[in-house]
C-alpha cells in the first residue's frame, strides 16, 4: 500500500506544485491520477520513488517513509515506465530490459533468460531482442519499456503517461495489454494520464486532480460517473456530453444504446439487462 499524508511540494522558484495531498493507493490495484497540466499528477507520482522529494508531509510504502530510504536503491525496486519509453539508444532491446537486474548483480545468462521471458509477457517477439530501439515501432518501444519496468519483479509499477506518444490504434492495443498483465500479475500500479477515457478504462481507483494536486473527486469509474462531486468534475468527465450520456432507443424491436449525440454505441442484450 502507498499512502500520502499531508504531502506538499514547493519548487525552488516558489511554485507550489502539490498542496496538502493525502491519499491511500491500495495494493494490487490500479490507481489512476488524471488531470490537466498543472494538476501535479506527475510530481505526485515521482515522489513515490523520490525522483522528486516532498517538501512536507510523508509518503509511505507499506508503512515505511520513503524519505528514510536511499533513492537509488528505492528506484531499483520500483518499476517505472514513461511516455517516451526512455530506452538507451545505444543498447539492444534485451540489454535495455535487463539493465536493472544486471546493475543489481544478476549474471548475464540469468538476466537474458529473464529478459526473453518478459518479452513473451508483454507480447514482444523474441526475434526483436538483438535490435536497437530505433529499429522498433513506437508501440514496440513502449512494450520494451513495460518489460524493463517489470524486470526487477516490483511490487509497485509507476507509469507516467506511458501511451501518450503513440497513435490511437496502438494505444488501445497497449491499454488492453496492460489490463491483461494486471489480471495476470496483480501489481500495485500508479498510472498518470490527462485522458479521462483512459483513466476510466484502466483504473480501479480514479483520482481527478485540480490545480496543485487538489483532489476534486476519487472513486471507482462507476461512482464518479454516477455522482460527479462538482461542476468541475462533471465538466472534466463530460458527464452530460457525447458518449458519457447514454440512453436506450427501440430500433426494429431491438434495444439500441445511443450516446448524447445520437450515435449508436451498442446493442442491449437480455444478458446485459439481467446483470
Amino acid at each position: 500500500m502507498i499512502e500520502f499524508r499531508g504531502v506538499g511540494k514547493r519548487f525552488a522558484d516558489g511554485t507550489d506544485a502539490v498542496i496538502d495531498f493525502s491519499l491511500v493507493m491500495p495494493s494490487h490495484q490500479v490507481t489512476v491520477l488524471v488531470g490537466s497540466s498543472g494538476s501535479g499528477k506527475t510530481t505526485i507520482l515521482r515522489m513515490i520513488n523520490r525522483m522528486v522529494d516532498a517538501t512536507e508531509g510523508a509518503v509511505e510504502i507499506d508503512g515505511e517513509n520513503v524519505a528514510t530510504l536511499e533513492p537509488v536503491q528505492l528506484r531499483r525496486r520500483i518499476g517505472y515506465v514513461m511516455q517516451s519509453a526512455g530506452l538507451l539508444p545505444h543498447r539492444r532491446v534485451l540489454d535495455n530490459i535487463t539493465t536493472v537486474p544486471r546493475l543489481n548483480g544478476m549474471g548475464r545468462a540469468t538476466a537474458d533468460e529473464l529478459g526473453l521471458s518478459l518479452m513473451d509477457t508483454v507480447g514482444l517477439d523474441r526475434s526483436l531482442a538483438r535490435r536497437y530501439p530505433h529499429q522498433l515501432s513506437g508501440g514496440q518501444q513502449q512494450r520494451v519499456g513495460v518489460a524493463r519496468g517489470l524486470a526487477v519483479d516490483p511490487n509497485i509499477l509507476l507509469m507516467d503517461e506511458p501511451f501518450g506518444a503513440v497513435d490511437p490504434i496502438v494505444r488501445a492495443d497497449l491499454q488492453a495489454e496492460l489490463m491483461r498483465l494486471q489480471r495476470d500479475i496483480g501489481k500495485t500500479v500508479v498510472f498518470v494520464t490527462h485522458d479521462i477515457d483512459e483513466a476510466f478504462l484502466l483504473g480501479d481507483q480514479v483520482v481527478i486532480l485540480a490545480t496543485g494536486g487538489v483532489i476534486a473527486q476519487k472513486g471507482t469509474p462507476a461512482e464518479i460517473l454516477a455522482n460527479p462531486a462538482s461542476d468541475f468534475v462533471a465538466d472534466f468527465i463530460g458527464a452530460d456530453r457525447g458518449r458519457r450520456s447514454l440512453r436506450i432507443v427501440d430500433q426494429g424491436g431491438r434495444r439500441i444504446v445511443v450516446d448524447g449525440d445520437g450515435r449508436a454505441a451498442g446493442v442491449l442484450t437480455d444478458d446485459s439487462a439481467a446483470r
